[in-house]
C-alpha cells in the first residue's frame, strides 16, 4: 500500500487563516454593497455641482430645530465678541480681521451702523490708519454661561466676559464687561456664497452696547 504524503501542519493552518480572512472580507463587502444599493434613504448635504442626468434629487423643506439654532446664536455672539476685542501683535492678521471688506469678519457679522461705531474706537484707528506698533495682547475669557437671553424675542442677549491685556513689560490688567448684543436676522434671506461657511444663517449684530465696564475695551487711555 503506497505511503500517503500529508501537507505540513503549518501550511495547512496558514491556508485556513487565509480562507477565513477572505470570508470575512467578502462578508464586509457584501454588507457594504447591501447598504449602498439601492440608496433610498434621505441624505443631507450641500449640493455644489451640477446633477448628473441619471441622478434623482429630491429637495425637502426641513425647518431647523430651535434648540440648535439657539446654540448657534450663542456661539456666534461669543465669536463676534472675540473677533471684535481680542488683540495680537500680528498686525497683518489684525488688519484683515478688522477690515471693511468681505474678509473682515467683524464687518461681515455687523450691520453698517454697528461697524461704523467700531471704526471710531481708538484701537481700530491706531491699527488701521497709523504705523503704530501694537506692543500688547488682549484676550477675551468667558465665565460659565456668558450669554443669556435679555428678552424673549430670541434676538437680544446679555454677554459677560473678562478682558485681560498684557503689555510688553509683562504687566497685566483685567476688566470685567457686560455688553448688550442684539441680532438681526431676515426671514428668507439669500445667503451670499462667500458667507456660506462664516455666516450660514445670515445673522448680523445690529446693536452692541457697553452696559458695564467703563467704556469700550478698545478705547484705551
Amino acid at each position: 500500500m503506497p505511503t500517503r504524503v500529508e501537507p505540513p501542519v503549518l501550511l495547512s493552518r496558514l491556508m485556513m487563516f487565509v480562507f477565513a480572512s477572505a470570508l470575512v472580507v467578502l462578508g464586509v463587502l457584501g454588507v457594504t454593497l447591501w447598504q449602498m444599493f439601492p440608496l433610498n434613504r434621505p441624505q443631507v448635504f450641500f449640493l455644489t455641482t451640477q446633477v448628473k442626468p441619471d441622478m434623482e434629487v429630491r429637495l425637502y423643506s426641513m425647518p431647523p430645530d430651535e434648540k440648535y439654532i439657539e446654540a448657534y446664536k450663542t456661539s456666534f455672539i461669543k465669536e463676534y465678541v472675540k473677533a471684535r476685542n481680542e488683540i495680537t501683535n500680528k498686525t497683518s492678521e489684525m488688519r484683515r480681521k478688522w477690515a471693511n471688506s468681505q474678509d473682515g469678519v467683524v464687518n461681515m457679522w455687523s450691520t453698517p451702523d454697528v461697524y461704523n461705531g467700531f471704526t471710531k474706537t481708538a484701537m481700530w484707528n491706531a491699527l488701521m490708519y497709523s504705523d503704530a506698533i501694537i506692543d500688547m495682547t488682549c484676550t477675551v475669557e468667558f465665565p460659565p454661561r456668558p450669554v443669556t437671553a435679555r428678552r424673549k424675542d430670541g434676538l437680544t442677549y446679555t454677554v459677560n466676559f473678562n478682558y485681560l491685556c498684557t503689555n510688553s513689560n509683562g504687566q497685566t490688567s483685567r476688566k470685567e464687561y457686560t455688553i448688550i448684543v442684539e441680532l438681526e436676522k431676515e426671514d428668507n434671506k439669500v445667503i451670499e456664497w462667500s458667507d456660506r461657511l462664516n455666516n450660514p444663517l445670515g445673522i448680523h449684530v445690529k446693536r452692541y452696547e457697553i452696559e458695564t465696564g467703563d467704556g469700550d475695551p478698545l478705547n484705551f487711555e
